[in-house]
């Protein structure tokens, strides 16, 4: 897999890990959604349905912004069958 990945890319990968693949959340981002009150399938059903935001590299990994009007999740891809939620919030109103 050749990062970054362009938004449409990026989307239909996202697809297929959520079919067929693995997705794990890191410390940081259970406690950020706990203090948002989210759960894994909040966020799930962000990842399936969001608009995909170009890439941007932090930390040492591309990381990937998935955005609704009401939530954003950034992930990092681990292999093109497993990525990770890095963070997630709700939008403040």
């Amino acid at each position: 897999m050749k990062e970054p990945l362009d938004s449409g890319a990026c989307r239909k990968l996202i697809q297929e890990i959520l079919a067929s693949g693995e997705v794990s959340f890191s410390g940081h981002a259970l406690d950020e959604m706990a203090k948002d009150n989210l759960t894994t399938f909040d966020c799930v059903n962000v990842l399936r349905g969001g608009v995909v935001e170009p890439g941007e590299f932090e930390k040492g990994s591309w990381r990937f912004r998935v955005r609704t009007s009401r939530m954003t999740i950034v992930v990092a891809f681990r292999s093109e069958r497993r990525l990770v939620v890095v963070t997630a919030w709700r939008e403040k109103k």
